[in-house]
């Protein structure tokens, strides 16, 4: 378990930097800058994450390309994450027009959707989707993934990065109003943004959403080899739920509103119990294509 130990460390390395500098950070900026305080405390995180990641991804002796994931020789890797794409908003769009069709979301008010909003939501959804699953399918199925699998197998890798999947989700989304804002607003923040740990049936459904699509992404990771599909099925999800998030949003009065979480109106029950079907399809996909994909992985990079 050092592995899982040591990446565990930096995330909270991370947690701690927020605590201590987001408030210094955030008051040498606002005389120049229109800073949210929020936003500064997420970059001070992800900035101690990167430089930790480097350091923690050379020590454990994962920094290299295969162990990181990009193993693929890149036109190889490049189609795998483009079919990954096209599968993960094949499978993601059906059970979000569920929730449209079903009134558990509604259109919002002024929302037109007309082809310069679908071009603009298309291209920064696609954008955010790339953005978002590089970076924490580079960190949990790369890196974490190949340490702790080297030391425990990969059924511990799977799981422990489904579960850190699922909750670093429910951390930053806390927020301080500005009239509130000092010295100790980065311990504010912390303990806000952990406090939803303090009631876990409240988030029990998001968080056990979240672990099955951790779970899925693991599997995928584990019979492909690499991170090709996990980066485009991760981003296909987020392209299409940027679309739900940005034309519609929940309607608490609906009698089935508990299929759909309060923490974010998209993942729940509704999901969880869609991933459960679409992780057989992927699973029984990925098992007949693995051989073909292992193939890349044995040739030599040009």
């Amino acid at each position: 378990m050092r592995a899982f130990l040591w990446f565990f460390g930096l995330i909270l390395l991370g947690l701690a930097a927020i605590a201590v500098l987001a408030w210094p950070a955030y008051d040498l900026l606002t005389p120049q800058f229109d800073v949210k305080f929020h936003r500064v405390s997420s970059r001070i995180g992800m900035l101690v994450l990167l430089v930790g990641f480097l350091l923690v991804a050379r020590r454990m002796a994962v920094a290299d390309r295969a162990s990181l994931g990009y193993g693929l020789p890149r036109p190889q890797f490049l189609r795998e994450t483009g079919l990954g794409i096209i599968l993960g908003v094949a499978t993601m769009a059906p059970v979000a027009l569920a929730m449209v069709w079903l009134d558990l979301r509604l259109l919002r008010e002024g929302v037109t959707l007309d082809a310069a909003t679908l071009a603009g939501l298309g291209v920064e959804g696609l954008l955010r989707g790339l953005a978002v699953a590089l970076i924490e399918e580079t960190f949990l199925r790369g890196a974490m993934h190949t340490g702790i699998q080297r030391e425990s197998g990969p059924t511990v890798a799977v799981l422990l990065t489904a579960v850190i999947y699922a909750a670093t989700h429910f951390i930053g989304r806390y927020r301080i109003p500005v009239d509130q804002l000092g010295p100790g607003s980065g311990l504010d923040l912390l303990a806000g943004s952990l406090a939803a740990f303090g009631e876990p049936a409240a988030m029990a459904d998001a968080f056990l959403s979240l672990a099955a699509v951790g779970l899925l992404l693991g599997m995928v990771r584990c019979m492909t080899g690499n991170i090709a599909a996990c980066i485009g099925l991760h981003a296909g999800w987020v392209w299409v739920i940027t679309f739900l998030r940005e034309t519609s949003y929940p309607d608490e009065t609906h009698p089935l509103r508990f299929l759909v979480s309060r923490f974010d109106g998209v993942v729940g029950w509704l999901v969880l119990g869609w991933t459960l079907v679409i992780g057989a399809a992927l699973w029984s996909f990925y098992r007949r294509r693995a051989p073909a994909v292992a193939s890349g992985l044995s040739r030599p990079r040009a």
